[in-house]
């Protein structure tokens, strides 16, 4: 796995050193969890000739992700953008909905591209997540609902938003994509809000190649959000809703069945390796790895570093060093999406009021969440780093 070991004075890749790692190292690279499991599910929609349109792996898929999130509907998805468009058109949403800008561009775009406009609250420093109090600020006589973000799959505020919500008749759901397997107060996430929306792209912990679910307890909702996935069908003539086309394939399901069976497996991986981590960056100045809480369920697909400012060098240089050793580390939400098109045109003063957003964006680094020897190698290309 590794080219030659980093040790010591040996020189780092960014002086012209080979790198340390032959092959890219990627955050986020997708799990495959039981690819004999998969391939059978591909046999059996094969061999049924029924790829889409509802067809059983799905229905099946949908059965167990409720199941073990316990809430009554998921409704399964080409992926997590649709998903979001989708729901937050069954919900009715309209003029200006409340988002944190520290979200991935699809939170703000699903919204945007309805001609709805986002309005970007700051984060709690700490936790990453919408801060209650600065959503308060931001409600305006155009607003109807708030789109709560469990970054990192750390549970948003869900009780002040809530609150909130419903002190002001506001619809609220929740972008889930980072979630999948964690929990708030010992609930699964899932079952908060009007609707939770999950993506199950290639990058997550729990994916489908492609794909994404909303998940409800309201039979109207889901009902709804069915219809408008299949272009407004109800059986095989009759349109009855304005709809699109936001179905999951069969081969996505058969994915997402395979990966549900070891996924508790997986989650437990990534816990060991997100305490390899926290061990080997405990004593560099300025590293810190940001933790889970222990009474909740997470999982731990995350590894996220903040550079703050006792480290002797900048957070870019770190990240420069490593793409050089082939550790292909990312900022992530650089630099909020209120500093990206169109945001950044439409709300050019937006960052004023995100002053937390900024800090926050400023300082994380995520790694890649890969095997012992390899973090003991990224660990020590950090170290170095920061010492020389």
């Amino acid at each position: 796995m590794s080219g030659k070991k980093i040790m010591g004075e040996a020189s780092p890749a960014i002086h012209g050193a080979p790198p340390a790692f032959l092959q890219p190292l990627h955050v986020g690279q997708p799990n495959i969890i039981n690819r004999d499991k998969f391939l059978a599910g591909v046999a059996r929609a094969l061999d049924n000739r029924w790829l889409t349109n509802n067809g059983p792996l799905v229905q099946e898929f949908e059965q167990r992700v409720a199941d073990k999130l316990g809430v009554k509907h998921c409704v399964a998805m080409c992926n997590g953008t649709i998903a979001l468009e989708i729901a937050i058109r069954a919900l009715g949403l309209a003029g200006e909905v409340i988002v944190p800008s520290w979200t991935f561009v699809a939170t703000a775009h699903a919204l945007y591209w309805q001609g709805i406009t986002p309005i970007f609250a700051d984060i709690d420093p700490a936790t990453h997540n919408l801060d209650p109090v600065a959503v308060r600020r931001m409600i305006t006589p155009r607003t109807s609902g708030i789109i709560g973000v469990h970054v990192w799959g750390r549970a948003a505020p869900v009780d002040e938003l809530h609150a909130i919500a419903d002190e002001h008749g506001l619809k609220l759901m929740f972008d889930a994509a980072h979630a999948f397997g964690s929990s708030y107060q010992g609930q699964s996430i899932g079952q908060f809000g009007a609707c939770e929306v999950f993506s199950f792209h290639a990058t997550k912990s729990f994916n489908t190649m492609e794909g994404g679910a909303v998940t409800t307890n309201d039979d109207e909702l889901a009902e709804a959000m069915r219809l408008m996935r299949n272009f407004g069908f109800k059986g095989y003539d009759n349109v009855i809703h304005p709809g699109t086309n936001g179905k999951m394939i069969e081969v996505c399901a058969a994915m997402g069945l395979a990966n549900l069976d070891g996924f508790d497996e997986l989650v437990e991986a990534n816990r060991r390796n997100h305490v390899a981590y926290k061990q080997a960056l405990a004593e560099i100045p300025g590293i810190s790895v940001l933790d889970y809480v222990s009474v909740e369920r997470n999982n731990h697909h995350y590894i996220v570093l903040e550079v703050g400012d006792e480290c002797p060098v900048s957070r870019d240089d770190i990240i420069a060093a490593l793409h050089a050793e082939n550790v292909l580390a990312r900022k992530y939400f650089w630099p909020g999406c209120h500093g990206m098109q169109p945001y950044r045109d439409l709300f050019p003063h937006a960052g004023l009021m995100l002053p937390n957003t900024i800090a926050v964006a400023k300082r994380v680094v995520v790694l890649p969440n890969v095997d012992q020897e390899s973090i003991r190698l990224i660990s020590k290309i950090i170290a170095d780093t920061v010492s020389t």
